[in-house]
């Protein structure tokens, strides 16, 4: 499961430069269960000007995004053999995500749409202080990560598609005439901002979840045009641009921060693998993924979908850690306090 540090002070590393401390608690496994099923927003592969539609369709943040911008070019980082090896190198990718239940939850991390009408519900958060107030637009029967009674992460996920914002929530428990939660986050999809430097979101990294996850509209459709989400047993207490927050107490710089940017090596060959796994390959050649969790290793985030095959997705476990490798994105970074990325 996430986890969140002690709010005192932090350490920070935005590319190679900026840095700082912190102290933490113990990290706990992560449970492959997941969500409550049912999303039903309509995600844009609308031009780079057409932020919203009269139908309510949302991009996920602009197109010159870090999240939206192809890594394939990006120079190998100077650590990747070693974050790789303290990863698991020898370690399959699983997909994180699928049809049917797990543990009594949907496969994955789902998520939901709003709109201007949904009732506000305002929100206790045990990390106030590092978590967007709202209130936050929860519909009824909002689908929760593992399900209602699901002890793991209890992610919700909102897409507000009038005002085309991304509402998120970490450890979100219902209530009589309000809820609690961990921590949240509010995104404004039409803007490239980040959260404060030293700040959680829904995520250990203090990134969005939603950009991050393998959607089946998306692999049906056959291309996916963003980075992937991941997690890793063992981080580095530091996190890189575009990662706001760390979430471990380990300094040795063998392991890697939050934030941190994989993809497939490129001369790996796709072509044995089903046509669905190969748009995710592709993807991952291209875009790469984002490390934004402690978990377990090479687990590769999606929306529980019950059109997906399993016995397809699980050929994503011929992947193993030796094919991937770190990439360094500083040359693309325009500004630290944004997401904006150079071409």
């Amino acid at each position: 499961m996430s986890w969140r540090t002690s709010r005192t002070l932090r350490t920070a590393v935005i590319g190679l430069t900026l840095a700082a401390c912190a102290g933490g608690k113990t990290p706990q496994a992560r449970s492959t269960a997941s969500p409550a099923a049912g999303s039903t927003a309509i995600l844009s592969a609308a031009p780079a000007t057409e932020a919203a539609s009269a139908e309510g369709r949302c991009r996920l943040f602009p197109l010159d995004n870090i999240w939206n911008t192809s890594v394939a070019d990006a120079p190998v980082d100077l650590r990747s053999d070693d974050y790789v090896q303290s990863i698991g190198v020898g370690d399959p990718m699983h997909p994180d995500f699928g049809a049917g239940l797990w543990e009594g939850g949907p496969i994955g991390i789902p998520f939901t749409e709003a709109g201007s009408a949904t009732p506000r519900v305002s929100i206790a958060f045990d990390f106030a202080d590092e978590s967007d107030p709202g209130p936050y637009p929860i519909p009824p029967e909002a689908p929760i990560e593992g399900g209602a009674d699901s002890d793991g992460d209890r992610h919700i996920l909102i897409l507000e598609t009038d005002e085309c914002r991304l509402y998120e929530l970490y450890d979100a428990r219902p209530g009589r005439d309000s809820w609690t939660a961990g921590s949240g986050a509010i995104f404004d999809l039409r803007s490239n901002g980040l959260r404060p430097a030293g700040w959680t979101s829904a995520d250990a990294a203090g990134l969005p979840i939603l950009p991050g996850l393998v959607r089946y509209d998306e692999v049906a459709a056959g291309e996916i045009r963003h980075a992937l989400r991941f997690t890793a047993p063992r981080t580095q207490r530091a996190y890189v641009w575009p990662a706001r927050h760390f979430a471990s107490d380990l300094t040795d710089s063998a392991f890697p921060p939050m934030g941190q940017r994989f993809r497939l090596r490129s001369d790996f060959d796709t072509a044995s693998f089903s046509p669905e796994v190969q748009v995710i390959l592709r993807a991952l050649q291209v875009y790469g993924m984002m490390l934004a969790d402690n978990g377990s290793p090479w687990f590769l985030s999606g929306v529980p979908d019950d059109r997906w095959d399993n016995d397809t997705l699980r050929e994503l476990n011929r992947v193993q850690g030796r094919d991937f490798e770190a990439v360094d994105v500083g040359g693309m970074l325009v500004d630290p306090e944004t997401g904006e990325a150079a071409p």
